[in-house]
């Protein structure tokens, strides 16, 4: 199974060569890696320089570049467009995959029936504060959904089989769609982990979390599209899963919910009454800097 790996990028210096060597060396036997495209979108550091100097070592490697950021759809297009594999797998750039991710999330491909794979997103966030209990237990709740109801992020594989994506703040669910009218079914490979960074303050998970709903609420209501994550008894459902019944632990469950609640709130502003798209968006900075 020959794949094209995409990786959106923006002012990613801090993380960019640690991810493409992370991919390079990924542990694979049925998979080959035929092409790794980063798309760099905007980016004023050094990201373009550092991804300039590994294609030189690397033939694998290739760099597209926009000069102006016109958001991630924008940047998932151009990837769409060059990339030669009948098989892609789409990241973020801000993330590390597990030595064996690529393969583990390629793999289900193989049955004809599946389109698309949902890798299971880890936070590298220690648990002991309250923001990163916050982000533990909101991927948390994103992997027991997913076992039951795909969701999508961070990392994605799935058949070259559409051209583009429309304006989104939430491509790889739009990607989903896409590929799912296409009458392909959707897989989790829950052991297919890529690590991320959570926001570490409350003013970047307002932010990234205040996006994402917005970006729901326009496939749901521009494309009839209904993210699982809409659907409230369902989410609370498997909060109860995931909750640890210590004192300090639930105080801090109350405060996560709360926040998420408020998150809603201002994505439902702004998409009924400010109209915003979230198209190119504000980044949350605290997510940025992985140590692995």
């Amino acid at each position: 199974m020959e794949i094209s790996v995409g990786v959106i990028a923006h002012n990613e210096e801090k993380n960019i060569e640690r991810l493409i060597y992370s991919l390079i060396n990924q542990k694979i036997d049925k998979v080959k890696i035929k092409e790794i495209i980063v798309v760099s979108s905007g980016s004023k550091d050094k990201t373009n320089e550092i991804v300039g100097r590994i294609s030189k070592e690397n033939k694998l490697l290739k760099l597209i570049t926009e000069n102006e950021r016109k958001g991630k759809f924008s940047a998932i297009n151009l990837f769409l467009k060059n990339a030669k594999s009948k098989i892609l797998v789409l990241e973020s750039a801000d993330t590390i995959p597990k030595y064996d991710c690529v393969e583990r999330l390629c793999i289900p491909l193989l049955n004809k029936e599946i389109g698309i794979c949902a890798s299971r997103p880890v936070p590298i966030n220690e648990k002991n504060s309250f923001m990163g209990f916050a982000v533990h237990l909101l991927w948390n709740l994103h992997h027991e959904i997913s076992l039951e109801n795909v969701k999508f992020g961070e990392m994605i594989s799935f058949r070259n089989v559409i051209n583009e994506i429309l304006k989104t703040a939430v491509d790889e669910q739009h990607i989903a769609m896409s590929i799912k009218n296409k009458g392909f079914k959707d897989y989790y490979a829950k052991d297919a982990i890529v690590y991320n960074k959570g926001p570490s303050n409350v003013k970047d998970f307002i932010k990234q979390r205040r996006r994402i709903y917005a970006g729901h609420l326009e496939l749901k209501n521009c494309k009839k599209y209904n993210t699982i994550t809409m659907k409230w008894p369902l989410v609370i459902k498997k909060l109860f899963r995931v909750l640890e019944f210590r004192p300090l632990f639930l105080f801090w469950a109350l405060g996560a919910i709360t926040l998420e609640a408020y998150s809603r709130l201002l994505g439902i502003y702004d998409f009924y009454i400010k109209k915003k798209k979230h198209y190119v968006w504000d980044v949350a900075e605290s997510t940025k800097w992985l140590f692995l």
